[in-house]
């Protein structure tokens, strides 16, 4: 019999997620049944979206909510071989048992090479979210600017790059200096620091005089207020996520955007990137052959050993990580 460990929501997070609103378990698992299989958790996610949906979805006692990588170690699943390794969403856990419908393997074409986390980031559900919000919700096109906001993350360092690969001029803010630094490196165009500009909308009009054709916004609030001011003529605006707000324990006022959309003609829409997911196939194979190929460079904030997850989270919520942030268990 194998013990699985869990980490469980103890408490519902007011304002900012604390430590001790977390609490790890040990959970023992059944013996195999036919048609079932023993998964070994070997990377684990941490993201944004876990905030506001564990309040939305979640009740306290619940395992936290989450995506891993995992290795098959046991098989009574013809369908899944011994040591083959897959992507689940079966929440903050070491050990699970499965009967294969709700697990996706790697991809055959993985190389030994390539990290098997960037299945939780560039090649999984980021990744995804930026190659469908770019290229459906915003309908990108050749020659456009692009601005994207905490663009040092997960998904906005992915959109940005998508963005350059399909001709675009692409604007982007981050957290940090070092972080600026980074997307100039991987091929922003213009990049800055939101925390020290002394005017944020003098910083985007020097940024692109004629405005923004599509902006991927993963942070609401004052910036997105801001920056719709900026669109041009008939902009896109694909709302992927709150950031700015998701720990606030007073609603922000605002943003007031109609004089804006009216004038401009804009298109603002949200979206949850599994609404595609019946397309998951087509985006994993062309962000798995753009890294290959060196078009779409990755960074991951790794942190080690599955009971330092908690701390990732509130770190990853903090801004300090750069890139996707990933637990090695």
């Amino acid at each position: 019999m194998v013990t699985a460990k869990v980490w469980v929501l103890k408490k519902h997070f007011e304002g900012f997620p604390q430590t001790s609103d977390f609490e790890m378990k040990q959970e023992a698992l059944a013996n195999l049944k036919d048609g079932e299989l023993l998964l070994e958790s070997v990377f684990l996610s941490v993201d944004p979206y876990m905030r506001p949906y564990s309040k939305r979805d979640m009740k306290e006692g619940d395992v936290m909510i989450g995506t891993q990588v995992a290795r098959i170690v046991e098989s009574k699943n013809p369908a899944f071989a011994v040591g083959a390794f897959v992507v689940a969403n079966r929440g903050w856990r070491t050990h699970f048992i499965s009967d294969g419908k709700d697990l996706n393997l790697l991809p055959a074409s993985w190389p030994e090479s390539l990290p098997k986390s960037l299945a939780l980031g560039t090649v999984g559900m980021p990744g995804l979210t930026a190659y469908f919000g770019l290229f459906e919700v915003c309908k990108m096109k050749p020659g456009e600017t692009v601005l994207v906001n905490a663009a040092a993350g997960a998904v906005g360092s992915v959109v940005g790059q998508l963005a350059k690969i399909g001709g675009c001029k692409v604007v982007g803010c981050a957290g940090s200096d070092s972080k600026v630094a980074y997307l100039k490196k991987i091929g922003f165009d213009e990049a800055f620091n939101y925390k020290t500009v002394t005017c944020l909308d003098e910083t985007l009009r020097k940024a692109s005089p004629d405005g923004y054709d599509c902006f991927f916004d993963n942070v609401g609030g004052e910036f997105a207020s801001i920056a719709i001011n900026h669109m041009k003529k008939y902009g896109r605006i694909a709302v992927c996520g709150a950031i700015s707000q998701y720990n606030d324990t007073v609603p922000q006022k605002g943003p007031y955007i109609q004089f804006p959309m009216i004038f401009n003609e804009l298109s603002m829409k949200g979206f949850i990137v599994t609404s595609w997911y019946n397309r998951r196939e087509e985006g994993v194979k062309a962000l798995l052959k753009w890294v290959l190929e060196g078009k779409l460079k990755y960074h991951e904030q790794v942190t080690e050993r599955f009971e330092n997850m908690p701390a990732a989270f509130i770190g990853m919520l903090k801004g300090e990580n750069l890139g996707k942030a990933i637990i090695k268990v």
